[in-house]
């Protein structure tokens, strides 16, 4: 006697892709996550219009940003390890999601400052967990190939986020609004197919749980090692400070550099510096860190002299080579100063280097702002930028001048220390 048992429910298309490419999702929930982070750049001058803003709440707004995200970076980085990277990146997905809603309902600049935050603490949580993630579900571990995904998604994602949000603020009606809703509908769709994914903590993840949260551990190498890794913070407070000018205030300044304004302009100038910077970093990456490290640091001078320039003769031409020659020398910048890191560093302090060295590059980001929203109120945007043009340039150049002898100083150490 046979029994009939009722058919299994068949899986949707939808549902038998998600559960055979949990990689390819966790790439897409990274992307995504991360492009709604930058997506209002290019939008500041509209709240400034509608909200009567100085320069200075501008730079705030970016700054508090930008503190968010390093202060999730210090204090929650280690949640991936505990609790497992699905979580995490579920919560940060979710997190960044809410905050680009709040900001697309925005009626106070309070509420708005109140959004970045929620989407500064979801970015670093987001792309430390995705990172793990990456790595865990890469076929073989493949870990370099982990840590190439990682760069492009991140490189697209901040990219893509203002230029999409730029265009959109520029063509389309209600800018303050509709600019958001891409990110959004892509945000619940993210988050839609993470939460169908199954997923299960290891067993030592969920024994950490218990365990106190760790404080962020920062400290300094030793020695020969101790200068060498100082100037890598140097050129990651350089790329991050050059970089930040663009992605805060392009569009203030642009006014009067370019005869094309609005925020498509703004947006797809700050995603070209984004995506220069990883095509670099990719094709660029096997030379030596001296070298690229020193060339960096002198691109970005050039690329602050010829910003001066431009201020003064509002010649089209010299803004777009400006902006090339940032992007190159943030992404030599940048890829020689992790390799500097790794370089210097021994296996049980690379973690809390890497911590440093991503601190000193975020101060990169906030204290020069603060400085040109403090200067750009009380003396004028011109004058805002010819101090940071200038003091960047000095910078700039006088820490190009001591690579070389750092880098002596440790072929030397390591060569002692090979003899003994």
């Amino acid at each position: 006697m046979s029994h009939s048992h009722p058919p299994a429910k068949p899986l949707s298309f939808f549902s038998r892709h998600l559960h055979r490419n949990p990689y390819a999702w966790v790439c897409y929930a990274m992307f995504v996550g991360v492009m709604g982070t930058a997506l209002a750049s290019p939008l500041y001058p509209l709240y400034q219009e509608l909200w009567g803003l100085r320069t200075g709440d501008i730079t705030l707004v970016y700054v508090i940003y930008m503190f968010s995200a390093l202060c999730s970076l210090l204090f929650l980085g280690k949640l991936s390890d505990q609790y497992g990277y699905m979580p995490i990146l579920r919560g940060g997905l979710v997190l960044v999601t809410a905050g680009l809603v709040l900001s697309a309902v925005a009626h106070s600049f309070s509420i708005f400052i109140l959004s970045r935050v929620l989407i500064g603490l979801a970015s670093s949580l987001i792309v430390t967990s995705a990172s793990i993630g990456l790595a865990q579900l890469s076929p073989s571990r493949d870990l370099q190939r982990a840590a190439s995904t990682t760069s492009l998604m991140l490189a697209f994602g901040f990219g893509m986020g203002p230029a999409i949000g730029g265009v959109i603020a520029q063509f389309f009606p209600a800018p303050l609004r509709s600019s958001y809703i891409p990110s959004i509908l892509m945000g619940c769709l993210a988050t839609y197919a993470l939460f169908s994914l199954r997923h299960n903590t290891p067993e030592s993840a969920r024994l950490a749980v218990t365990r106190r949260l760790p404080l962020p551990k920062i400290e300094l190498p030793k020695g020969a090692c101790r200068p060498l890794f100082l100037i890598a913070g140097g050129s990651a407070f350089i790329a991050f400070a050059i970089f930040s000018l663009f992605a805060s205030l392009a569009p203030s300044f642009m006014q009067s550099m370019v005869p094309w304004h609005g925020p498509a302009v703004s947006g797809i100038s700050i995603g070209i510096i984004l995506f220069l910077s990883a095509s670099f970093q990719l094709l660029l990456r096997h030379r030596s860190p001296k070298q690229n490290m020193q060339q960096g640091m002198l691109f970005i001078a050039f690329s602050g002299l010829l910003l001066m320039a431009n201020l003064f003769s509002g010649w089209s031409w010299l803004f777009i080579v400006s902006v090339f020659i940032t992007a190159l020398g943030h992404g030599l910048c940048l890829t020689s100063g992790t390799a500097t890191v790794s370089l210097v560093a021994r296996p049980q302090q690379r973690a809390a280097l890497m911590s440093t060295y991503l601190i000193m590059g975020y101060l990169g980001a906030i204290l020069p702002m603060l400085a040109i929203g403090y200067i750009a109120d009380h003396f004028g945007m011109h004058a805002a930028l010819i101090s940071f043009c200038t003091t960047l340039a000095i910078l700039a150049i006088g820490l190009s001048l001591w690579v070389k002898p750092c880098f002596k100083r440790q072929q030397q150490a390591d060569a002692s220390n090979t003899k003994a």
